[in-house]
């Protein structure tokens, strides 16, 4: 019985190690997928990103608390 319980226990740390070391893709986000388009113009002051594509204008403001405030701007 001490040999299939340690055997167990060897099995799940193999398994576990080999889970956690695998790569993962890594999700961009929307901001990075603006900013990697050609026509994209990204500026970038103090606390505020400003990112304007041919049909989105995107700002992003960070206030003194640590805030986050997002404004999306959509051409028609």
């Amino acid at each position: 019985m001490k040999h299939l319980f340690k055997t167990g226990l060897l099995f799940m740390a193999l398994t576990l190690s080999l889970v956690s070391c695998r790569e993962q893709e890594e999700e961009k986000s929307e901001m990075e997928e603006l900013m990697e388009e050609e026509d994209a113009k990204v500026k970038v002051k103090d606390e505020k990103i400003k990112v304007k594509t041919d049909d989105k204008k995107i700002k992003i403001k960070t206030d003194d608390d640590g805030e986050v405030k997002k404004k999306v701007k959509i051409d028609d």
